[in-house]
């Protein structure tokens, strides 16, 4: 019987490149550092995890328990189930007047899916998407793993933090295959209009590259509703989930819209990187647009915007900087300079000694990471006046 040598693990290759370029998402972090003073006996107020704190709505739930109940757990089409995709044609019509079919749509698992076909249909290894920085981080890592990368534009508060058709123009180059935006914005929660969805849709085109448009918080906007990129544009791709709007973030399941002729080989990858999404919540989905749904959708919409209504001032009002006024989703990035340069070291400081936590800048890019914290409003506004009051008391500790 052989016997192990010591060494041979040490001798070993090591894993891939990729893996030890792919960086830490420190919110997650953040989190189980949370959990152990939960687990502790510390109360956490969390505003550092962008999860509505509603659980699904219940019609979704009892659709997906009559699915496992007729025994529907097969799997679906690669593409995803064919009534899922029809749904989701009418939804587009209703919501947006865009005639999307459903031939066009691929369900994917959650939004993170729908980006990794997006990122293994579009980069090159060498290749590169422009991306506003500060940025969802996961972006920029799906395009590592795909041997490609982000090239990451600064972009503050005179543009919204989006990036904008003149920096497309300064920061294209050969290796340039288009650009990724977000409208709704994570960590910024701001808006593209219209006019400036198709005016960047014309920088990206004019140059053969295409446009990628997160719209993962479409439906979780307040006192207008977002544009989506499909209707300056219909070649551009469009990721979308189930998870915000329609609270189904455990489900893991969401959608991405395409041109025609790129669908044959977004099925290909998709046969192979996940063979199909989650039947059940496939299933289960299919309640989201029915009226009882909305109407409860629309509620807990009503609810987050009253929550922001509240934070922002009340944030304002202890000296952080928010210079734009978030239109969408349910996150607040604001600027801590005056209180400190190092985000990590603040969020640590709040999350140790008042049990508050919020995420430090430094996850979202490199512009400016230190002197920005972003703050999300998934709690109940009785949570979020408690977390103020104990962020006020903070800030007298910090600043000594």
């Amino acid at each position: 019987m052989g016997t192990m040598n010591p060494s041979a693990s040490s001798a070993r290759l090591p894993y891939s490149q990729r893996s030890r370029d792919i960086a830490p998402f420190r919110v997650m972090q953040l989190s189980a550092r949370a959990a152990e003073l939960e687990r502790a006996g510390a109360d956490v107020i969390h505003m550092e995890v962008g999860e509505p704190d509603f659980t699904t709505a219940a019609p979704i739930v009892q659709a997906g328990q009559a699915a496992l109940a007729k025994g529907q757990t097969r799997y679906t089409g690669s593409r995803g189930l064919p009534a899922l995709r029809e749904a989701l044609s009418r939804f587009y019509q209703q919501r947006y007047g865009l005639d999307i079919g459903p031939e066009r749509i691929m369900i994917t698992p959650g939004g993170s899916g729908a980006l990794l076909l997006a990122s293994a249909l579009l980069v090159d290894p060498g290749r590169h998407w422009l991306m506003a920085d500060p940025a969802y981080p996961c972006n920029r890592q799906f395009l590592r793993v795909m041997e490609g990368s982000a090239r990451l534009v600064p972009a503050g508060p005179e543009s919204q933090y989006q990036l904008t058709p003149a920096q497309v123009a300064a920061h294209w180059d050969s290796d340039t295959v288009g650009a990724l935006v977000a409208s709704p914005a994570n960590p910024t929660g701001t808006v593209l209009s219209r006019e400036a969805l198709a005016a960047l849709s014309d920088a990206v085109t004019a140059r053969g590259g295409h446009l990628v448009v997160d719209e993962i918080y479409h439906g979780l906007t307040y006192g207008m509703d977002a544009p989506s990129v499909l209707e300056v544009d219909p070649d551009a791709f469009v990721l979308n989930s189930f998870s915000k709007y329609f609270g189904m973030t455990g489900w893991r399941l969401g959608w991405l819209v395409a041109p025609a002729d790129a669908i044959p080989a977004l099925e290909r990858l998709a046969q192979n990187l996940y063979i199909a999404p989650s039947t059940i919540a496939q299933h289960a989905a299919l309640a989201c647009f029915a009226p009882e749904t909305i109407a409860i959708l629309e509620a807990r919409r009503a609810a987050f915007q009253a929550r922001r209504d509240w934070l922002l001032p009340a944030l304002r009002g202890l000296g952080f900087e928010i210079p734009v006024e978030p239109q969408g989703a349910f996150y607040l990035y604001a600027d801590i300079s005056r209180f400190s340069q190092d985000a990590q070291a603040f969020c640590a400081h709040f999350l140790e000694t008042e049990h508050v936590a919020f995420t430090p800048g430094i996850d979202f890019g490199d512009h400016r990471n230190g002197q920005h914290v972003r703050f999300a409003y998934a709690n109940s506004l009785e949570r979020l006046q408690e977390a103020v009051t104990r962020i006020a008391r903070g800030l007298e500790t910090f600043r000594h």
